[in-house]
C-alpha cells in the first residue's frame, strides 16, 4: 500500500506533513490517515477550495492568483510552502488542478492537475494531465500526490 509505504519512510526519517488540497477535496489526507499509526507523521490539512482560502489559510500571493491563475505551478508550490509553515511539518503538499467537468479553459483542460512538494530547502512541482470524470481525476491526482512523495523522500535518502 502505496500511503503505508510512504509513511513507513517518513517515521524511518523522523519527518512530518501537511497537506494542502484543492481540487482533490482531501482525498488524499483520506489516504494518509487510512493507515494506522498516520498520527506520528501527518499533521493536518487544509482544504483550500476557494481563491480566498488560498490566500488567508496558506499565505498564496493574491497577484500569483490574479496573473497565474489558481490551477498553476506558482500556486501548487506556494500551497505546499504555506502548509508545510502553518502546520510547522517537515513537509508540505500542495495540489490543485481541474477535476471538472466545468471550469476548463482552452489552456487549461479538465484533468490538468499541479503537485508540488515542499521541505523549504527544496521543492519540486510536477504538471498532470489526468483522464476520465472527475472522481477519477480526484483519485488519481491523490495517488500521484503519493508516489511524488515517495520519490522526494527517496532522493533525500
Amino acid at each position: 500500500m502505496l500511503a503505508g509505504d510512504v509513511g513507513e519512510m517518513l517515521r524511518a526519517r523522523g519527518l512530518t506533513m501537511a497537506v494542502a488540497e484543492s481540487c482533490t477535496g482531501g482525498k488524499l489526507g483520506d489516504m494518509i490517515t487510512d493507515v494506522p499509526g498516520s498520527s506520528d507523521y501527518f499533521v493536518g490539512g487544509v482544504i483550500s477550495y476557494s481563491n480566498d482560502a488560498k490566500e488567508r489559510f496558506l499565505g498564496v500571493s493574491h497577484s500569483v492568483l490574479a496573473t497565474k491563475g489558481a490551477v498553476s505551478e506558482e500556486v501548487a508550490d506556494q500551497m505546499a510552502s504555506g502548509v508545510r509553515k502553518a502546520f510547522k511539518a517537515d513537509i508540505g503538499i500542495g495540489i490543485t488542478g481541474i477535476a471538472g467537468p466545468s471550469g476548463a479553459t482552452p489552456a487549461k483542460p479538465v484533468g490538468l492537475v499541479y503537485i508540488a512538494v515542499s521541505s523549504g530547502d527544496r521543492s519540486v512541482c510536477v504538471s498532470n494531465n489526468f483522464g476520465g470524470g472527475r472522481e477519477n481525476v480526484k483519485m488519481q491526482a491523490a495517488e500521484k500526490a503519493l508516489h511524488l512523495l515517495r520519490d522526494f523522500l527517496a532522493e533525500r535518502a
